[in-house]
């Protein structure tokens, strides 16, 4: 019998009666294998054959490892039947670790020394034998086992437990905390708000006739990733041809694949976009706009200015009145599919586009179109830089003309000069030379006690200052009156009405005429011209001022103040925009332009007379301004021209401002030329010009002559 270390119940442990019962193994691992030793003291079945022939002094055997399996064995004669494994080796079957080797020899006799042999000396007589130590525990090699099903099925439904908690934490999030942005989203990308243009309103003359007007238009576009590279080159000839531009710009857009929208044509015919969209070539599309049409082509091209791309004003009228032009864009809302096509059967909103009003201005078509006409072939004609006509309405300020050479094309604006951007008339500032003097005399008559009959004895130069200043021509003495001295424009005779006023009488009155500052009209790029004060004049300025030379106005202010001598001393600020038209063609006058005196009618009325003598006068220099049937009066200028770019002065400006019929103002005309080439004189190139548009202009108001006589005027004193 068999303790539960394995170990024999005999008092040698190497007894006969080891291992289990009916010699069966216990289940137990397979010891390691290892080749059998023989033992001197053993027969080759295993079994002791008495003492251990060494004696016992011998050394205990060393340990040795169980066999993995027992090999067979011979049984020896006379020996037992034993276990396989040897009940001697005191080795438990069930163990697969080496057994511990008794530190004792045989007791009991020959029962147990032969099991394990006598390897340790045996205790001196008397002396009672110590007990055995117990045998180290055998090491077990690990064995890999299969853990219980349980805590399998239970680390696997944690895992699935904290993965379904991280999906229903996310579910909260998105149901419950953010459903509400994300509602949004979704709704946002489903519904398109789109933008309805609203169509701009027209620019329509004093009669109703449409300057500019909206048209229908398309906007030609390519998504360049829809296009392959293989594809571009015949896509890019196809457009080129059907939209009339060059295919290298096209063919660049199509290269741009980081885009989904690149334009390739704006304000195309909606005939011409369709034909192309039928073509249904992949990746170019259309998209409704409109467009600004001058029916009248450049007829009051930089008065009515021009549109940007977006359909603001950038200019003129345009940008002016952009507010009430334009009118309000509507919104329109759609559900969409993923591809961006409308969701049939679903909701949309739609808040209709407010049209934008109509601009109905002074300008009368047919004044326009001859005022255009003329300056243009005069600015051929003499080689000028350019030309401006201005005609108004003396009783109302009403701007009926205003025309500038060269002109601009409103379909082409973006390829314009700089300087054709502007109206000229209004943003062009020159020094106004003789046309000024009508300003020194108001003073002079006004302040200085100076009648058209007060004599002058003016020589052909004056001393002013450091400066000898000169009259356009070289003549002897002469006694003028001062009617003589504005007919025949002489400077010396000016400079000296000039001097009975002094500086600061000079530059009050061209202030009440309005230089210096805008005529009023509100229009862009409108320049107030440059009028020093008197304390900054030089030596030499106080006298030049005097006949228009150190200082600068534009065309429009040089209008106004002629407007104001023929309206008998009462300035009407310049009106360019004589009301709005709404949607029901209803009629709204704009406000009445301010009025203020600036001198006297009888004033007024004395230098209307003098400047009849200049067309009148056999010695006047605006002969060619002359009008059958019409009494005229205008004033000539000739100036030194200050070039900019050169940094001085440099060529002419020629000008020629009057008035008709002279005893009953009706209309006052301006023509300026930039430096003419061929020809300079005021009375030369600029008077003939006012001749061909102011008879046309009295031809259609239908502006009838007064049938009355010019009084004679004294040109030369008595001496």
């Amino acid at each position: 019998m068999r303790d539960p270390g394995g170990r024999g119940s005999g008092p040698g442990r190497g007894g006969g009666a080891s291992g289990p019962p009916g010699g069966r193994r216990p289940r137990s691992a397979p010891p390691r294998r290892e080749p059998p030793r023989r033992d001197p003291g053993r027969d080759p079945g295993g079994r002791d054959s008495g003492r251990d022939p060494r004696g016992d002094s011998a050394r205990p055997e060393p340990p040795r490892r169980q066999p993995p399996a027992d090999p067979p064995r011979r049984e020896g004669p006379g020996a037992s039947r034993r276990d396989p494994a040897g009940s001697s080796r005191g080795g438990s079957p069930r163990d697969g670790s080496r057994t511990a080797a008794p530190r004792g020899g045989s007791r009991g006799g020959g029962q147990g020394g032969g099991g394990q042999g006598g390897g340790r000396r045996t205790p001196p007589p008397g002396k009672a034998p110590k007990p055995p130590k117990p045998p180290r525990p055998p090491k077990r090699r690990p064995v890999l086992r299969l853990g219980s099903s349980h805590r399998r099925i239970n680390a696997g439904m944690l895992a699935m437990a904290f993965v379904l908690s991280l999906f229903a934490g996310r579910l909260v999030q998105l149901q419950g905390l953010d459903s509400k942005v994300y509602a949004d989203r979704a709704e946002r990308q489903r519904n398109t708000e789109a933008v309805v243009p609203a169509r701009r309103g027209t620019i329509s003359d004093a009669g109703g006739n449409v300057l500019a007007m909206t048209a229908d238009a398309r906007t030609i576009f390519v998504d360049p990733t829809m296009v392959s590279a293989d594809k571009r080159q015949a896509v890019a000839a196809l457009l080129s041809r059907a939209l009339n531009i060059p295919p290298g710009p096209i063919l660049e857009k199509l290269g741009r694949t980081e885009s989904q929208y690149q334009v390739v044509a704006r304000n195309v015919e909606p005939g011409v976009a369709s034909a192309l969209i039928s073509r249904k070539i992949r990746g170019v599309g259309s998209e409704p706009t409109y467009r600004r049409v001058y029916p009248d082509g450049k007829l009051a091209a930089d008065l009515i200015g021009y549109v940007g791309q977006d359909g603001t004003g950038l200019g003129g009228i345009e940008a002016a009145w952009n507010s009430t032009l334009r009118g309000q864009d509507g919104r329109q809302s759609v559900e969409q599919g993923q591809k961006g096509h409308r969701i049939p059967m679903t909701r949309s909103s739609q808040q209709a586009a407010v049209p934008g009003t109509e601009v109905r201005l002074t300008v009368d078509r047919d004044i326009q179109w001859e005022a255009q006409r003329a300056i243009s072939e005069q600015v051929a004609k003499t080689q000028a830089r350019s030309g401006t006509v201005i005609v108004m309405d003396v009783r109302t300020g009403h701007v009926l003309a205003l025309a500038n050479a060269p002109g601009l094309d409103l379909e082409h604006w973006e390829k314009a000069p700089a300087e054709s951007l502007s109206n000229r008339a209004l943003a062009e500032v020159f020094e106004p030379g003789s046309t000024n003097k009508v300003i020194t005399a108001a003073a002079a008559m006004e302040t200085a006690g100076v009648r058209p009959e007060t004599t002058f004895v003016v020589p052909d130069r004056y001393k002013c200052a450091d400066r000898v200043l000169r009259d356009s021509h070289p003549h002897p003495v002469q006694h003028l009156t001062f009617a003589g001295v504005l007919a025949t424009s002489s400077n010396v005779g000016t400079l000296q009405a000039a001097e009975r006023v002094g500086k600061q009488g000079l530059y009050d009155f061209m202030r009440k005429f309005g230089f210096g500052r805008k005529t009023g009209l509100g229009f862009p790029g409108e320049a107030a011209g440059l009028l020093p004060k008197p304390e900054t004049w030089s030596g030499s300025q106080v006298c030049t001022v005097a006949f228009g030379q150190g200082v600068s106005v534009t065309a429009m202010q040089m209008a106004s103040v002629y407007q104001t001598i023929a309206n008998r001393g009462v300035r009407v600020e310049p009106q360019l925009v004589a009301g709005t038209v709404d949607g029901r063609k209803r009629f709204t006058p704009a406000p009445a332009a301010e009025r203020h005196r600036v001198i006297s009618e009888r004033t007024a009325r004395e230098i209307a007379r003098m400047l009849e003598g200049v067309t009148d006068s056999s010695e006047g220099t605006g002969a060619a301004a002359r009008i059958p049937g019409y009494r005229i009066a205008g004033k000539t200028g000739t100036a030194q021209r200050y070039d900019s770019d050169r940094g001085g002065y440099h060529g002419y400006t020629a000008s020629f401002a009057g008035f008709t019929p002279a005893d009953d103002p009706r209309l006052v005309t301006l023509v300026v030329l930039q430096d003419p080439k061929k020809g300079y004189y005021g009375g030369d190139v600029a008077a003939p010009v006012f001749r061909d548009v102011t008879s046309f202009a009295l031809k259609t108001r239908k502006i009838p002559p007064t049938g009355t006589a010019a009084p004679p005027l004294r040109i030369h004193a008595a001496r």
